[in-house]
């Protein structure tokens, strides 16, 4: 990456988690709202090309730097040459599963030169859990995973119309708050289960006290109400809410 202004390295848990969210913001731009752009500098005619992420939220696509062994790992190599051998939407996939991969390795690398101990980890690993994959984003599907585990999870009842707009005690089975960071970091079963909650599903911002939030009663997720257009009022009249992504699953099957 040739020419390119250097960039301050990350130290700190915050210092790197904000280097994944720049990195992160740049391929998911490539991958979706400048796809053809990213499309047409994958020439299959070309050498080996990389796509890169950079901090301040932009990307490129370029050779791998010629140093061995490089200073930061290296994105997947030869991007290009299965551009025209696959449909393009799992083209953009397979990008994507490869640019997840190596934003975790940048960033645990930092996290192993600049010499993390076990709790710090757990912490840039669960600040960065909270986001949607570049996966997740690029195709609208959410994980396997994730959804296996909210149909097996038998014991615990869903509520209708589930909304918060100050924090209060939870009863056994009902969310009526996204958790707290104290009740995350409890160890309890349930915090662990609604972990997600703290984080807006649409706009990726932390809960705050003092705002409406309402969460979906199919996949679980917390949502600002300003961000799906829903109203304390609205809510009231809600038995089974569903928010914007679930009810287009729906549409289309």
């Amino acid at each position: 990456m040739e020419g390119l202004p250097p960039h301050p390295v990350p130290r700190t848990v915050e210092e790197v988690f904000s280097d994944y969210r720049g990195r992160r913001a740049g391929l998911i731009k490539a991958l979706t709202t400048e796809v053809e752009k990213f499309y047409q500098q994958c020439d299959p005619e070309k050498e080996n090309l990389c796509l890169y992420g950079l901090p301040n939220e932009t990307w490129e696509v370029n050779l791998p730097v010629e140093e061995v062994p490089p200073e930061l790992p290296e994105p997947a190599l030869g991007i290009n040459f299965a551009r025209d051998g696959m449909q393009e939407k799992d083209w953009l996939s397979l990008v994507a599963v490869h640019s997840d991969s190596w934003l975790l390795a940048v960033a645990f690398y930092f996290g192993a030169r600049f010499g993390f101990g076990k709790s710090e980890r757990k912490r840039l690993f669960q600040m960065i859990n909270e986001l949607p994959t570049i996966f997740e984003v690029v195709t609208g599907v959410k994980q396997q995973r994730d959804m296996s585990g909210n149909h097996n999870n038998s014991n615990k009842s869903k509520s209708s119309g589930k909304m918060s707009r100050q924090p209060e005690p939870q009863t056994k089975g009902v969310k009526v708050s996204p958790p707290s960071k104290e009740e995350d970091e409890s160890g309890d079963e349930d915090a662990e289960d609604d972990e997600q909650g703290a984080i807006c599903g649409a706009c990726g911002d932390n809960y705050a006290n003092d705002e409406f939030w309402i969460c979906c009663d199919v996949c679980e997720k917390w949502f600002h109400g300003k961000c799906v257009k829903i109203t304390p009022a609205k809510a009231e009249h809600i038995k089974q809410y569903k928010c914007p992504g679930c009810s287009n699953k729906r549409a289309r099957v």
